[in-house]
């Protein structure tokens, strides 16, 4: 037997439960006695054509557990002893792609053909598309007798499968295409007409078989269309000679008639068209009250959520004010307590001052005491001596006169340096003064700058930590580091925060900057892998971008209602700016107002901007790349949180400068004082110096009694001044003690301030944010009760004027009542009935004004009385066949006309139909001659009809001749052998294979019939047609072969195998078989 280059061996079924997939299940064994190998032989390369099938997968399927395989684009002979599951293939095929059961002969239901004793069964059919291969599922539930049905492992409905199978030309169930076992002898019993049909059907264009249908349908309308207008022709000309007579006497009752039906038309219209002036003046008010209702329904619908929002707001306000109120109260109790802390605290240093004061008196006065004592008995040795010694006080007033004026001189200078002295101190205290109130603003500043610390600890723990790890540790870093962006921002109006905390993103807003990348990893080592806190960190460009300027100028953006540049709006460090201006380009970003929302399509298509805000939006524009037309998109702006607290760095810095200033001050006043002090205390001493001389001089003028009187008077007090003594030491300890105890008490009293001081900053702090918003909420509610005001007053206006329509609408419409019901009972008509149509159509001829009306009534009353003496029953009959014969005439034209169009129809149709029918015909017949001639044998192929008009009736004839002895004649059931047959229709589904456009062809042993010359030839006929280039693939069924056939390289040989003692499919290796049968073959000539 020659050996085809593509085999593959089919597998045999297993009982395994998993899905279907490419490589059969090897892990389950089969359930089966009889159980078939699975081995695969390289598939055949070849381009499979669209709708080609590339897998078969079945599952409890007839003779099959577990099933897969896999075809070829070309010729696949399907081989293997009867029983084996060949035909369950073909079945397979047929049931996967929505065939029915009844054609496969064996089953009317689809559950028969689920393996004996499951429950389910499923059929896989893969089939090739250029765009994606099609997946087809079937689920078959033996129990329900139902089909699931899956595309690409989707469920979908039948109706969709047939669809899919139709769009690739797939016929399961025409003949030409789809033969199985067990309707190959009906396909020789096919009538010349069905033989058509499914030819048609298998290889003529898509349309072929829709003409032919058309075509056929055509000519049954054509008959039923040329008898009914010869039968309506002849019984219309009776009746056209029938009214000829009674013409004249019909038209004179008829121009009667008209005056008479006119005179009544006119009568009745008359009271129409005064209802209908009154009616349309009604509907002019009418549709004015309406607009003016709408315009006030509108009015009050949009004052409707106004008021909403400011009874809301006013509950804000009132709720905000009550916490204010709380707030102030708090804050006036917790001053209060604040108060008598600090009240009892002076007490308490008054008290220890006055102690200190009391002992430093005594221990003064006990000093002046000794001192005193030792002063005058100095002053009593020298007046002793002095009293020894005394001279002659002669000559002694011209040296009393200079030391007064040298005195004189000294005091003076003296009184100026004080009061230089007391400027100095003046301008200390003043001095002293400014500086605290200075500490005091910057004290403020830092509260503030707290406030934001704080929210940052709120939120961001880590980076709060951070911020004070780098406050300990900036002495690491080689160049400047700043703190979080929302940190180092500072606003310049709070209510513009918004704008940047929606542009910046928080991540970056909680970003510290750093200048080198060194720096940065130091930190982030640190903070990050050290002490394992969450941070973001980024680095500010080399080049700074802080002072770049924006693209466009303001001046030419204020047009549109933009007023800065988000840049514009804060300040911060030029590291920080450098960044934010490089990654969100805040110098490019414009901020506008209401304004600029007002007109915000013009903005977009004019200025071509990126990014712009406006006064509670963000809008983000980008070009496409493929339209180049502008796509926007906008966002409603969040709240701001971090930066509505402002703190102005630059006045901060300028405080500091003051301090500074303020200080060099101080320092020079101090310096100033200390002079004046040294320069008073010389004069002080020069002073007590003449002062003394003067004295000593005055002294030496008195008498020796006078010095006597003082020793006297001096011994006296020495002795008064010993008698007073103090112990100082027992004074000192009791000072000490009550001293002691003071501080103790001023101490609890101190910790008790500070607890207070804090409480009351933070509710001061508390109390301030709620009068902010408080003032918010009031601003907002004083705009919405003007804009309401301002409604209110055109809602009134506009309610009045509603008022004056509607009762103009009232009185027209009782007016329009009262004519409604006039016109109603000339033209005896109920309140409920509608006006007829013949009252319609015509009062549309007749006049529309009542004057009009009156002169035409006059006019035709007159014509009217001049007929006389008319029969109404020659009218009546007349009237009767004149319709009749109108509606014939009409019938008849329609009848002609639909007739010349079917006419046409069939023209065309039959041109495009035929003509490629017969060119078909002539190339199948040309292929199954040459066919038959190769065999020795003759046939022929045409197409077939008695009558060339009768489109039903046109078929395909098949004439063959087996022997040379005898004549062609027609392929019947009953003429030829079932071998003649098989041989025929095999021959002619050849000659179709090279003609086909259905993807795939299936034959299922259909030479089983023939003898081994006829099976061999038409054998070779299948190989060198199926494998030819761009024919569409052939499934040969057949039990056996015969030996020596010819094969083509682009066959695909499937082997069925089946027995009890074949492998198991894990255990099938076809490539240990190969090597086995080359070992044998090379150890044969050794034995």
């Amino acid at each position: 037997m020659a050996t085809p280059s593509g085999k593959t061996m089919i597998p045999n079924p297993q009982a395994s439960k998993r899905a279907l997939s490419r490589e059969a299940s090897s892990e389950v064994p089969s359930k089966r006695k009889n159980s078939n190998p699975t081995s695969t032989l390289p598939r055949p390369s070849g381009p499979f054509v669209e709708g080609s099938i590339v897998r078969i997968a079945m599952e409890n399927f007839l003779t099959y557990d577990i099933c897969e395989v896999s075809p070829g684009p070309h010729l696949n002979m399907i081989i293997g002893a009867n029983g084996t599951g060949k035909s369950s293939i073909v079945c397979a095929i047929c049931l996967g792609l929505a065939g029915k059961p009844a054609f496969m002969g064996r089953a009317d239901k689809v559950g028969f053909f689920v393996k004996r004793g499951c429950s389910k069964g499923v059929v896989e059919i893969e089939l090739f598309r250029t765009s994606g291969n099609l997946i087809i599922t079937r689920e078959i539930d033996v129990i329900k007798n139902q089909s699931f049905w899956f595309i690409n492992k989707k469920p979908v409905s039948q109706k969709t499968v047939e669809e899919q199978v139709a769009a690739l030309n797939i016929q399961v169930g025409n003949l030409c295409q789809f033969l199985p076992q067990d309707k190959v002898g009906e396909f020789a019993k096919l009538s010349k007409i069905e033989l058509l049909e499914a030819t048609e059907k298998s290889i003529g264009p898509p349309e072929m078989h829709r003409y032919h249908c058309e075509l056929k349908n055509f000519r049954e309308k054509e008959k039923q269309l040329e008898t009914s207008c010869k039968e309506k022709s002849e019984y219309l000309e009776k009746m056209v000679q029938r009214n000829e007579r009674y013409k004249q006497d019909v038209e004179r009752f008829y121009e009667r008639k008209r005056h008479l039906d006119l005179i009544e038309m006119l009568e009745a219209k008359r009271p129409w068209v005064e209802y209908e002036n009154v009616r349309q003046e009604y509907e002019g008010v009418k549709l004015v009250r309406d607009q003016v209702k709408e315009e006030v329904r509108k009015l009050k619908e949009g004052q409707i959520p106004m008021t909403r929002r400011i009874e809301e707001i006013e509950r804000q306000r009132r709720t905000l004010e009550t916490r204010i109120k709380e707030k102030a109260t708090d804050i006036k109790e917790t001053s209060q307590k604040c108060k008598q802390r600090q009240d009892l605290i002076e007490r308490k240093d008054r008290h220890i001052k006055e102690l200190q004061q009391a002992l430093t008196v005594k221990q003064n006065e006990e000093h002046d005491r000794q001192k005193r004592i030792s002063n005058t008995r100095k002053m009593i040795e020298d007046l002793q001596n002095e009293l020894r010694t005394v001279e002659n006080c002669e000559n002694l007033q011209p040296q009393i006169d200079a030391i007064t004026s040298d005195l004189r001189r000294v005091q003076e200078e003296k009184a100026v340096c004080e009061g230089e002295i007391i400027d100095k101190q003046r301008e200390k205290e003043m001095l002293e003064k400014q500086k605290r109130s200075v500490g005091d603003h910057i004290i403020r500043f830092d509260n503030l700058m707290n406030q934001k610390e704080d929210k940052l600890r709120q939120r961001y723990r880590d980076t709060y930590d951070a911020v004070l790890w780098l406050r300990n540790n900036r002495d690491r870093f080689k160049q400047r580091v700043c703190e979080p962006i929302m940190l180092t921002i500072n606003m310049k109006d709070n209510k513009n925060a918004k704008y940047i905390e929606n542009h910046i993103s928080s991540n970056d807003l909680r970003a510290f900057v750093f200048e080198s990348q060194e720096d940065m990893e130091i930190f982030l080592r640190e903070v990050r892998d050290n002490k394992k806190l969450r941070v973001n960190a980024v680095i500010a460009p080399k080049i700074s971008y802080a002072d770049k300027a924006p693209s466009r100028s303001l001046n030419e953006l204020k047009q549109y209602g933009f007023f800065s540049y988000l840049r514009e709006l804060f300040d911060a460090p030029d590291p920080v700016m450098s960044y934010l201006c490089c990654q969100y380009h805040i110098h490019e970003v414009p901020v506008g107002t209401e304004r600029t929302r007002e007109r915000i399509e013009r903005v977009i298509q004019e200025t071509r901007l990126k990014q712009i805000y406006t006064a509670e939006e963000k809008y983000v524009l980008k070009t496409s790349f493929y339209s180049n037309k502008v796509i926007s998109s906008n966002t409603s702006l969040k709240v701001a949180q971090f930066l509505t607290v402002t703190v102005d760095l630059e006045q901060r810095r300028h405080l500091e400068e003051q301090l500074k200033e303020i200080n060099r001050k101080l320092e020079a006043v101090e310096s100033g004082l200390v002079t004046l002090r040294d320069t008073n205390k010389h004069l002080e001493l020069k002073d007590n110096e003449l002062r003394l001389k003067k004295k000593e001089l005055l002294e030496r003028k008195t008498k020796k009694r006078q010095l006597e009187q003082k020793i006297s008077s001096k011994l006296g007090s020495i002795r008064l001044m010993e008698q007073d003594t103090c112990n100082l030491e027992e004074e000192e300890r009791k000072a000490n003690t009550k001293i002691k105890e003071i501080n103790v008490q001023k101490a609890k009293l101190v910790t008790e301030l500070t607890g207070l001081v804090k409480i009351c900053t933070s509710l001061h702090i508390q109390k301030v944010d709620l009068i902010l918003q408080n003032t918010t909420v009031i601003s907002e509610k004083n705009k919405l009760e003007a804009d309401y005001m301002a409604s209110s007053s055109q809602l009134r206006v506009i309610e009045q004027q509603f008022i004056i329509l509607d009762e103009n609408r009232q009185i027209l419409l009782q007016k329009c009542k009262e004519l409604m019901k006039r016109a109603r009972q000339v033209c005896n008509l109920s309140a409920d009935q509608a006006v007829p149509q013949e009252f319609q159509t015509a009062f549309q001829d007749l006049p529309n004004t009542l004057d009009e009306i009156d002169a035409l009534l006059t006019e035709e009353r007159s014509r009217a009385s001049c007929f006389t003496g008319l029969n109404p029953t020659v009218v009546e009959e007349y009237s009767r066949r004149e319709i009749e014969i109108q509606q014939l005439t009409e019938e008849l034209k329609r009848k002609k006309v639909e007739l010349d169009e079917y006419r046409e129809n069939i023209s065309q149709v039959k041109e495009r139909w035929l003509n490629p029918l017969k060119e078909l015909v002539e190339k199948i017949n040309e292929k199954f001659s040459n066919f038959f001639s190769s065999m020795q044998c003759a046939g022929e192929v045409d197409l077939h009809t008695e009558n060339e008009e009768d489109y039903d009736k046109y078929g395909i004839r098949i004439r063959v001749k087996f022997r040379s002895s005898t004549q062609l004649h027609e392929l019947t059931p009953h003429h030829q052998s079932g071998g003649e047959r098989s041989v025929s229709t095999m021959l002619y589904l050849m000659a179709l294979q090279e003609l086909n456009r259905c993807p795939f062809r299936v034959v299922d042993e259909i030479n089983q019939g023939m003898d081994p010359i006829n099976e061999r030839r038409v054998f070779e006929m299948v190989v060198n047609t199926a494998c030819k280039e761009n024919t569409s693939q052939y499934f040969f069924i057949t039990p056996k072969l015969l030996q020596n056939l010819p094969y083509s390289e682009k066959m695909t040989v499937l082997f069925v195998y089946n027995g009890p003692h074949m492998l198991e499919p894990n255990r099938w290796n076809l490539k240990a078989f190969q090597r086995r049968r080359r070992r044998i073959t090379f150890t044969q000539p050794s034995q």
